[in-house]
């Protein structure tokens, strides 16, 4: 039997925890009385296998992943999913926004929901880690407290979130910012996101009921690899994430004047793609000469009219800034406009902005770091404090619930890329963190 708690009392937890030989009970390192799990962990076997397993669903012979959002790779992939949802005894369903969801009853039915979770889809000829990690994790972490006997306080949700590679449109559902022409953008699979959603068994014309509010869930929890090599680089197990950056992004055009190359002197010439690259050069510059840790990237060109002996009279190009202080953005994006009205001047064009895309810088919850820094400590791991300057779909369940992330090391920074790797233990000490911190905050509750 388990030890008498000291402190806090666990009730029933303990009771479930007990019976299945897993001590969630004993004083804290700092003997403040808190308690943290002592014995449960993942099978990392498994774990592994699993995601081994996912990897074949839209395997490249470059050996990464091509699983575009709705494409019949990401349906295969779902399926594959559900049952092992099924498997850790979920009850499976899809939101009416398409995200596959396995919920699992918790002792107490008047508390509201821990979810944790991640996304399955990739970016064309992408990776096997990003989203997936993350997706295997929870749900391992499901498989583990099933084969335990041990029912949480609060209900569980396991969520894999449809299309987060093509702006995170199932988690964005949830909080009500997926506009209606989204549902209409055509994405890589072929599919519109209307289309693609209803094709994952949700309905596009019922997302607002598909809408969760505040306070609908207790705590989200994601764990994802770092898709960055500071881990790595500093030896680190565990990153713990102080936030996730904002995002704003812009269609930017340079108008100028298309004419003949061989018979337009230079000093008349409005040449809209040397004023471009002006422009692209003044984006590195401005944000490279801002304190802070802003980052701004032109990363599409389309030059018109496109033939070698036409001087190009319009470029379209896209503009995006990220930090995790939305004014930052603003001020990087107002630097950058001052430059592009000098550029114009000088150049005879024009340049114009138009706003596309907007992700909230969200910061993750103060007691979750504690708890993950805590967990990983228990389990004699090292954690560094950091931000994740990738969107993720904790960035989006932040609205509605404290949510907090874990990161594991990507080895040598390489995400979006088949060459994307984070070694196997790796990903079962991140998992086993992820199982730790769910049982004590479950247990604990984020009050002190």
């Amino acid at each position: 039997m388990i030890a008498e708690p000291v402190g806090r009392r666990l009730g029933v937890v303990a009771m479930l925890a007990a019976a299945a030989g897993v001590v969630l009970g004993g004083a804290g390192s700092g003997g403040d009385g808190a308690f943290a799990p002592q014995v449960l962990r993942i099978d990392g076997e498994r774990l592994i296998a699993n995601l081994q397993r996912l990897a074949t669903f839209g395997a490249t012979p470059e050996g990464g992943t091509s699983r575009l959002a709705y494409s019949e790779e990401d349906l295969a992939a779902r399926r594959f999913v559900a049952e092992l949802m099924e498997a850790a005894g979920l009850e499976v369903s899809v939101d009416l926004a398409g995200n596959l969801i396995g919920r699992r009853v918790g002792a107490d039915p008047s508390l509201p929901p821990i979810m944790l979770g991640s996304h399955i889809d990739s970016v064309p000829d992408g990776g096997n880690y990003d989203g997936q990690v993350g997706s295997i994790g929870a749900l391992e972490v499901a498989q583990t407290l099933a084969d335990a006997g041990v029912v949480t306080r609060h209900p569980l949700e396991i969520v894999i979130f449809q299309n987060e590679e093509g702006g995170k449109t199932g988690s964005r559902v949830l909080i009500g910012e997926v506009e209606a022409y989204e549902l209409d953008v055509v994405t890589a699979s072929g599919l519109t996101i209307g289309d693609g959603t209803r094709a994952l068994g949700g309905d596009p014309t019922r997302l607002a009921e598909a809408r969760r509010q505040p306070g609908s869930i207790a705590a989200f929890l994601e764990l994802h690899i770092e898709q960055g090599a500071v881990l790595q680089r500093q030896g680190i197990d565990i990153g713990v994430v102080e936030g996730i950056v904002g995002i704003k992004r812009w269609n930017v055009t340079v108008r100028g004047f298309a004419n003949h190359a061989g018979t337009t002197p230079m000093e008349a010439r409005r040449d809209a793609l040397v004023a471009a690259a002006r422009f692209i050069l003044a984006v590195e510059q401005v944000a490279s000469s801002m304190s802070g840790r802003q980052v701004a990237t032109v990363g599409r060109l389309a030059v018109s009219p496109g033939a070698p002996n036409v001087i190009p009279g319009e470029v379209a190009l896209s503009l995006e800034i990220r930090d995790l202080e939305m004014d930052k953005i603003d001020a990087v994006r107002a630097a950058i406009g001052e430059r592009a009205e000098t550029i114009a001047a000088n150049s005879g064009v024009t340049i114009s902005f138009e706003p596309f895309y907007v992700s909230y810088a969200a910061p993750t919850d103060q007691r979750l770091r504690e708890l993950i820094a805590e967990s990983a400590a228990e389990l004699g791991l090292t954690s560094l404090a950091m931000p994740s300057g990738a969107g993720h779909d904790a960035q989006s369940i932040a609205v509605l619930a404290p949510a907090g992330m874990i990161f594991v090391p990507s080895i040598d920074g390489i995400s979006h890329s088949p060459r994307e790797h984070s070694e196997p233990a790796a990903i079962i000490a991140g998992a086993n963190v992820l199982l730790r911190t769910l049982l004590r905050l479950d247990a604990e509750g984020l009050e002190r």
